[in-house]
């Protein structure tokens, strides 16, 4: 009689372990990262009341007999199953839409969350909302980021300046037109913005003057510069046109020069009255062909850039942190790290939906997001819990009905040991 009521005892423990389980599972349906668990019930050592009898030549063999003591909880596991995303349009909200958690840092500890509810400090490092620090790889000064490297701490500061990039080499495409108007020949104006090593902007004009006479229609073209669009030099150089057959049609005409295609600039005087050091022009991409309109139209640009400011930045699928720069210049800034494990289920929760390594996970191993099975990060998104809420209903009236069971095999017992007592009398 007292071997049911312990059982029913115990089934009243497992059974309230399980409404333990589901009240927090129900409790966290809107915690963003949230990984449900469940309870898997198994009996307890039986009492064995009778052996078992192995069949003889004579009489057949026997089952034993057995009266169970209960019920115990054998575990408690997570389902780390995928949840649904919540748009958030925030650009620091992350989500892994696959394998991976995030890596933060908070006192001397590591953990690990699937939460990607991120910010930025007064410092600029990328945090939790409870001020852990998010882990990653730092790019170094030419903006390349060793993924194979150590792991630290990602920082977004405000304050980052862009050097100042040297112009090189300047850029003309487009056509020139050589049809003569009025008996002259064409002259076509052009210019880009040279910049020095310290971000000093200088105006380049490029003249194009066509070596045209009022009777010869030619397609060689002097180059003139200037710094100020008033005082043209000439470089002594020209653009000598081939007779070639332009695309699509079958008949050759002149318009297309195969060298050279740079010509050297070096000389020019810059904003500061010192000369270039070294400029040249590429017209690899500019044509001469002779249009119906008799104009021209051509184009400029340039390899060179002044110090430019961050004015934002963004997350890209692989976690790269990519900054936009006020010169119209982007640079990697970063890459967030995405750490897996071997058995994620293993992984002890901590709280603040943070997860700590244990015996049974396995040590995490460092990767970019989308690559090696690793989930790629969508921005702007939360992962929500992957709580069930109609499979938590159900799991809760089976919980509330097996306590409510296990209550009645206590009562059932204990009336029973009243009639006992009752018999004495």
């Amino acid at each position: 009689m007292l071997r049911s009521m312990f059982s029913g005892v115990s089934g009243l423990r497992a059974h309230q372990t399980m409404m333990d389980v589901v009240g927090n599972n129900i409790a966290n349906v809107n915690t963003a990262g949230y990984k449900s668990s469940s309870v898997v019930f198994a009996d307890t050592l039986s009492q064995l009341t009778k052996a078992a009898g192995a069949p003889t030549n004579a009489t057949g063999g026997t089952n034993p007999a057995q009266v169970g003591l209960g019920v115990r909880v054998d575990a408690i596991t997570q389902n780390m199953s995928q949840g649904s995303a919540q748009a958030t349009g925030k650009s620091t909200d992350l989500m892994l839409q696959g394998d991976g958690m995030f890596a933060v840092q908070q006192g001397d500890g590591v953990f690990y969350t699937r939460n990607g509810s991120f910010t930025l400090d007064a410092q600029g490092s990328v945090v939790t909302n409870d001020g852990a620090y998010v882990m990653g790889w730092k790019p170094d000064s030419a903006g390349n980021v060793d993924t194979n490297g150590t792991v630290g701490k990602l920082v977004i500061p405000s304050d980052t300046v862009m050097p100042a990039k040297q112009t090189s080499t300047g850029k003309v495409t487009g056509n020139l037109d050589n049809t003569l108007k009025n008996g002259k020949a064409q002259e076509v104006t052009t210019s880009f913005t040279s910049y020095d090593e310290q971000g000093v902007a200088t105006p380049v004009y490029v003249k194009f003057v066509n070596a045209s006479t009022s009777t010869t229609a030619s397609n060689d073209w002097e180059i003139w510069t200037s710094t100020d669009n008033k005082t043209f030099t000439d470089t002594s150089q020209a653009v000598n046109f081939d007779s070639v057959t332009p695309p699509g049609e079958s008949a050759t005409k002149v318009g297309q020069y195969a060298s050279p295609q740079t010509f050297d600039l070096t000389g020019l005087t810059n904003a500061q009255g010192a000369p270039i050091q070294t400029l040249t022009l590429d017209m690899s991409g500019l044509s001469a062909y002779v249009g119906a309109s008799g104009s021209s139209s051509i184009q400029t640009a340039q390899d060179g850039a002044p110090i430019g400011t961050l004015t934002s930045y963004s997350f890209g699928t692989d976690g790269v942190i990519t900054g936009s720069y006020s010169n119209g210049y982007k640079q990697t800034l970063g890459q967030v790290a995405i750490a897996t494990f071997n058995n994620y289920a293993g992984l002890r929760k901590e709280g603040n939906s943070l997860y700590s390594v244990s015996t049974n996970s396995g040590t995490p191993v460092y990767g970019i997001a989308g690559q090696s099975g690793r989930g790629g990060l969508l921005a702007g998104s939360l992962e929500m819990s992957n709580v069930d809420l109609s499979a938590e209903f159900t799991e809760l009236i089976l919980a509330q009905r097996g306590f409510q069971a296990n209550s009645k095999v206590i009562t059932a017992s204990d009336e029973i040991l009243q009639d006992l007592v009752n018999l004495k009398r």
